[in-house]
């Protein structure tokens, strides 16, 4: 519901993706939709499938390597587990064990059988962004991988590929994706694409100040509707937790559209209770 106040409050289009790279659950996508379309959320244009566009990813891939950005990485999550956890490891990035590899090394891991995942050659350390909530903010950069050796396109990479191609100016998202940004800005300038603005906006999160999970409780609209709330009593409640409403209120979206304002929004996570 924010993502979609801050598109229609400045005039933007409100873009559907559904980013299905990894295994979704059947009926996931229907749920979801149906749930959003309950309490009035609309979009333009057709819903883009991350699943439809590995084509668009690969292209993407094939051109950072062509400049001489990527290298093929052979590590296992535990062999780089490992490497960042020993004493003096890299601060939890990856520590660049297959950056430098020999062509009779590369040749050697090839015959293993081990597939390689397609990784990016950073050559910065840093990058930084504007956020509408946070202002200026630098993250590191390191070498992200672009492909999973299951041939699958990585997040980082799919969503600034679609973001360019969708014509997005402007993602508002949780802020746990914060550090991702400049990672994802350093990619679009690698590929000549236009960096989007970024909101990055406080989680819902659980009493132990981790993120909602189904043990939580009521956290979907099918689990408030078995409650006996409606959706504008479940649209209230979002409004409620971002101070645009009061608790018990049911205010609609034009109404909420009114009285948007960024700057008003609270910096600090929802404490999600089984409301």
């Amino acid at each position: 519901m924010l993502a979609w106040l801050f598109a229609r409050s400045t005039g933007r289009r409100f873009l559907m993706r559904i980013e299905d790279l990894d295994r979704v659950r059947a009926g996931a996508e229907k749920r979801q939709l149906d749930d959003l379309a309950a309490i009035g959320l609309d979009w333009d244009g057709q819903i883009v499938r991350q699943s439809e566009r590995l084509a668009h990813y690969d292209a993407a891939i094939d051109e950072l390597t062509a400049a001489g950005r990527t290298y093929e990485c052979f590590c296992t999550r535990r062999e780089i587990q490992q490497a960042v956890s020993a004493p003096h490891g890299p601060d939890g990035h990856y520590p660049g064990t297959c950056r430098d590899l020999s062509a009779a090394e590369i040749a050697v891991k090839h015959d293993s059988g081990r597939p390689p995942a397609i990784r990016l050659r950073a050559e910065i350390s840093e990058f930084a962004i504007e956020d509408e909530l946070h202002g200026s903010y630098t993250g590191a950069i390191d070498d992200v991988v672009l492909r999973r050796g299951d041939g699958i396109a990585a997040y980082n990479l799919a969503v600034v590929v679609d973001d360019a191609e969708q014509g997005v100016d402007q993602v508002v998202r949780g802020d746990d994706l914060l550090s991702s940004a400049p990672r994802q800005a350093y990619l679009a300038s690698l590929l000549a694409l236009t960096v989007p603005r970024y909101a990055h906006v406080p989680l819902a999160l659980n009493a132990e100040g981790k993120r909602l999970a189904k043990r939580d409780g009521a956290v979907t609209l099918a689990d408030q509707r078995a409650l006996g709330r409606t959706a504008d009593e479940v649209r209230g409640i979002l409004a409620a937790s971002l101070g645009m409403a009061e608790a018990g209120d049911k205010p609609g979206l034009d109404e909420l559209l009114r009285g948007f304002d960024p700057a008003a929004l609270p910096r600090t996570a929802w404490i999600f209770a089984d409301l």
